[in-house]
């Protein structure tokens, strides 16, 4: 009676698709050599997709390629989060655990968001959502990846796009964006006649398709030879040429349809078809035995996959009838057994959506109820990542708001804790649609403990407290921000602002006006101080709370980085003393991060760097992600600001340790775009260049303007001014105009008016410094101003004599002199700055006093700032050649110069070589050393410079940017024994700091390349 039934209607033969599968063997190529791949892979439903991925993913295993699928999953139109991820992790990790477990090594926690084999992930306990966790988790999956691909080439599909869940759609985003490294093929499947114009995947595909890393695959229908072929395979002989010119034109080339055409024509129902494709779909469904169509009824319901255990509960057949009946099913070729589980699923999805579009209203809802009943009844039935998506699902269709609502909440608490914030929003939507419609006795036993985490006002909720409407507003507010929805939770803040009303809680309005203030920014609709202005005089005089911490701190990091002053820092204590009250240590922990860096620009420097050092010990042992990012961040510019190149960069290499392992990518980008600042300044320019560049590879606007910035400031100082110009057009676009801060803003206007002057374009460059002067330099702006001044008078003293620069120039020296004298000081360097500034002013005025400039050298030979250091020497040789200058005063000249020209030829700073050049030139001046005649020359320059072996050893590790710390611990010898080396060797050669030394040692080529390495051990101390 089976037997038309149980017909095999896949073609055992894979036909055409050459092209298609050339570009995916081609793919894999490329990944074996170490460039990873990322492809999308498109067609209708039914066109043979997923058979191109099976031939594909044969062939790449008999290559010994490991191959891990993942499938999106639907439950009633609601995709599961990160679904085909974790899929396709678990499988990497059942084919490859070593290489998976020592892939994630110290970071399981985090990575048991997506697969909870590697164990149980963090909760947090205190009330304060994670800013970066969505970032850090994409982060670490991204470099989990690459890791398992490093020493294997690895093919990671993803199967149905288009019913992904918004989270799996950002991370596939994230993972095309980011794969840098690894032998790995990413491959996504959708299927292109479901993607309308409002379909979620649009965007994303549209994104995708701008990024050159990724190819897009379309997949087209077969043509009439294909079918043939494929018809042969189906039917295992040559098919009838009428036949064949009949299925073809009524399934149009459609694979899957010519499989089902097939089929019906061999079962003699040619001529009673319908002529509708999808009721052919369900004519094969109907032939089944009633206990068979009941089982496809009921899975169709169920979800993309049915496990075993939930279809027998909800089915309620006896076994041996189940059974049977899924044989008849799975036979016929309408269901597929799970390959690597416990369930079933139909063979096409077309199918299974025939067969759940054909369900009667009142019998979908019967069914989603059973489903949820058998799930409550054991929730072992279905895999625990997946179990509180699903029973949310299955009730919701089910039309019970009352076990609705709490099932939904539930999922919404586990989408939050897989930081699958789109979905959590999805769900909180969903849980308010419900809100009135469940009965009071239901919303009267949900607690805010259990279902919120941001607890407005207070920081906690009593248990006895019921769950109110606002919690949900708070909660979605939250969530929509984290995903990127900030249209939506701008709506929902709004929403929330009305029910609370004039006569509302004011902690609560308090915390509602700093999450507006937050998605303002983030929306460039402003700064957000009128809304942080607004949750101030909420919470003025209303006694100690975490909201009122949190709104102080806000209001202290706010003026920090806009208007930095007396009134930031007294917001700042008092936020430290409401948190330390309350108990709110994150919020503490935070602020002090701010107290420290505004008592250093208050000019308690010493006080202010502990205040900061002794956060970065305390969230360093606590693991706290987002304050150990900003603690690698904010110390060092803050060293950094008074001078502290050195040391900044200290703490930056440790923080690229903390940030990389923590998955911190846009900490991780600050950290880039900082490191390239010191090391610009300790004149390492090439790492500094590299550090910029890597700091714009990275997703986050701002990092990448800051690392535009720095690429620009190294450009304009070798002379490459077009490429300097369009870097700072760069910095400028990705910095936007919305909300104007100094740190931004006066560097910016510092390289314009270089590039400006650099152009010949003078009165460009005293608008901008004009600009400059009627915003003036608040206090902790110094850092950034007196470089500003700086380039300003500097093109005023170089054009001096050009008919262009007489008019007005009184006016721009004077505005300049008025505010230098206004300016702190404080640190060394600033009053190593102050000393230039004054001295260009009297260039400018035709001036050129060698005691001056002698002072402004003196200033800066005791900083570790090489290219400053030879610009202002340069300064003094010019002086002192102009005031006429003796024997003596032309020796003292020469040697200045030939100093400013090694460390110019040594970074590649073409402005300032030329210039010295030239004034030797002009001077007569020979820079080259002449031989001693009296002697021959050693064969060994390291011996003419009368440097010991060890100081030799020293020198070698001082010319690769060593610290004396490392060099101590790579010779074995104490600091100190290495300062004291140290200091011996600047006065052997007669330079003034590390930088020079390194400079000289390159340019005379001391050391062959490589000698930096790890030296012999041994010789005199």
């Amino acid at each position: 009676m089976l037997g038309n039934v149980e017909m095999r209607s896949v073609s055992p033969v894979f036909v055409g698709r050459a092209d298609e599968l050339a570009v995916l063997h081609d793919a894999l190529s490329r990944a074996a050599a170490g460039e990873p791949q990322a492809l999308l892979l498109g067609g209708e439903a039914g066109v043979g997709k997923t058979r191109l991925v099976e031939e594909f993913a044969t062939a790449a295993c008999r290559e010994s390629t490991v191959v891990a699928l993942g499938g999106c999953v639907e439950i009633g139109a609601d995709g599961l989060p990160f679904a085909p991820f974790s899929t396709a992790l678990r499988s990497l990790r059942r084919q490859l655990p070593d290489e998976v477990t020592a892939a994630a090594d110290g970071q399981e926690a985090e990575l048991a968001r997506l697969l909870p084999e590697l164990g149980e992930a963090p909760r947090r306990l205190d009330g304060r959502h994670d800013e970066e966790g969505t970032a850090r988790l994409f982060e670490l999956t991204a470099r989990l990846l690459e890791r398992v691909a490093a020493d294997r080439t690895v093919v990671v599909v993803l199967e149905d796009l288009h019913w992904a869940d918004a989270s799996t759609r950002h991370l596939l985003a994230y993972l095309f964006r980011t794969l840098r490294r690894g032998r790995l093929v990413v491959v996504a499947t959708y299927r292109a006649d479901d993607i309308h114009r409002r379909h979620p995947l649009r965007p994303l595909l549209a994104e995708l398709d701008r990024l050159r890393t990724v190819r897009r695959v379309e997949l087209g229908r077969f043509n009439r030879a294909e079918v043939a072929r494929q018809l042969a395979g189906i039917l295992a002989a040559e098919p009838d040429p009428t036949e064949v010119d009949e299925i073809f034109e009524r399934s149009d080339g459609n694979a899957f349809f010519v499989e089902e055409l097939a089929v019906a024509a061999q079962e003699g129902c040619r001529t009673g078809l319908s002529d509708s494709l999808r009721d052919l779909l369900l004519v094969r469904v109907e032939k089944l035995p009633e206990d068979a169509q009941r089982v496809a009824r009921i899975v169709a319901e169920g979800g993309s996959t049915v496990e075993y255990g939930l279809l027998a509960a909800v089915a309620r057949l006896p076994e041996d009838d189940l059974i049977e009946a899924l044989r008849v099913a799975v036979g016929a070729n309408i269901l597929l057994a799970v390959p690597d589980g416990d369930g079933y699923r139909f063979r096409h999805s077309l199918v299974r959506e025939a067969v759940s579009d054909d369900l009667l209203p009142g019998e979908r809802s019967r069914l989603n109820r059973r489903y949820a009943e058998a799930l409550e009844a054991d929730p072992t039935l279905v895999p625990a990542d997946g179990r509180a998506t699903r029973l949310a699902s299955y009730w919701y269709h089910a039309h019970d708001a009352a076990k609705a609502l709490p099932a939904v909440l539930h999922a919404s608490v586990e989408a939050r804790g897989r930081h699958a914030h789109s979905e959590q929003l999805r769900l909180l939507e969903r849980a308010m649609e419900l809100w009135d419609a469940a009965p009071d006795a239901v919303r009267d036993g949900l607690r805010p403990v259990d279902y919120a985490e941001v607890y407005p006002p207070c920081g906690c909720a009593p248990e006895t407290t019921p769950l109110r409407y606002l919690d949900l507003l708070a909660e979605a507010a939250v969530a929509g921000r984290l995903c990127g929805e900030r249209e939506r939770a701008l709506k929902i803040t709004k929403r929330a602002l009305h029910l609370l009303g004039e006569d509302g809680d004011p902690l609560r309005a308090a915390w509602f006006w700093v999450q507006r203030s937050l998605l303002v920014q983030g929306l460039a609709r402003g700064d957000g101080w009128k809304e942080l202005g607004t949750a101030q005089k909420l919470v003025r005089g209303l006694p100690p709370s975490e909201v009122h911490a949190e709104v102080l701190a806000m209001a202290a990091g706010w003026s920090m980085l806009h208007e930095p002053g007396p009134e930031a820092l007294s917001d700042a204590q008092r936020a430290v003393e409401y948190a330390r009250m309350v108990g709110a240590e994150d919020i503490e922990l935070n602020v002090r991060l701010t107290l420290g860096t505004l008592m250093v620009d208050a000019g308690d420097t010493e006080a202010g760097l502990a205040e900061m050092y002794a956060v970065k010990e305390q969230v360093e042992k606590r693991s706290l992600a987002t304050l150990v990012g900003r603690s690698h961040v904010n110390l060092p510019s803050i060293l950094e600001g008074v001078g502290r190149s050195r040391e900044a960069v200290t703490v930056l290499r440790e923080g690229l340790e903390f940030t990389r392992k923590m998955g911190l990518s846009e900490s991780e980008a600050w950290v880039w775009r900082n490191l390239s600042e010191s090391l610009f300044s300790l004149g390492e320019w090439h790492e500094a260049a590299e550090a910029a560049a890597n700091a714009m590879r990275r997703q986050s606007a701002r990092p990448c303007g800051g690392g535009a910035q720095q690429l620009a400031d190294i450009e304009r100082a070798r002379g490459a001014v077009a490429d300097a110009a369009r870097l700072l057009a760069d910095a400028r676009a990705f910095y936007g105009t919305h909300d104007p801060q100094p740190q931004n803003d006066l560097p910016l206007a510092t390289l314009t008016i270089g590039v400006a002057a650099a152009e010949g374009r003078l009165l460009d460059a005293r608008d901008e410094l004009r600009q400059a002067l009627d915003s003036g330099f608040p206090p902790g702006t110094q850092r950034f101003a007196w470089p500003l001044l700086l380039a300003a008078v500097i093109a005023e003293a170089d054009a001096r004599g050009l008919p262009v620069a007489d008019e007005g120039r009184a006016e721009v020296l004077s505005g300049v002199f008025e505010t230098v004298k206004k300016l702190t000081t404080g640190a060394p360097v600033w009053v190593a700055y102050e000393k230039w500034v004054r001295a260009e002013l009297h260039r400018a005025e035709g001036v050129l006093e060698p005691g001056t400039w002698s002072e402004v050298v003196t200033a800066f030979e005791s900083l570790e700032r090489p290219y400053d250091l030879a610009r202002v020497r340069h300064r003094l040789a010019e002086a002192l050649l102009v005031s006429g200058a003796d024997e003596e005063g032309r020796d003292r000249a020469t040697e200045l110069l030939r100093l400013a020209a090694a460390v110019a030829d040594h970074l590649g700073a073409r402005p300032l070589a030329d210039s010295v050049a030239l004034l030797a030139q002009r001077a007569r001046l020979t820079l080259a050393r002449a031989p001693e005649p009296s002697a021959p020359a050693p064969s060994d320059p390291v011996e003419a410079l009368g440097l010991t072996s060890r100081e030799r050893d020293v020198l070698r590790l001082v010319a690769v940017g060593r610290s004396n710390r490392q060099i101590a611990e790579e010779l074995f010898i104490s600091p100190k024994t290495a300062s004291v080396h140290v200091s011996n060797i600047l006065a052997k050669l007669g330079v003034s700091g590390r930088g020079e030394a390194a400079a000289l040692a390159h340019r005379l080529r001391l050391f062959p390349p490589g000698a930096g390495e790890r030296l012999p051990v041994g010789g005199s101390g």
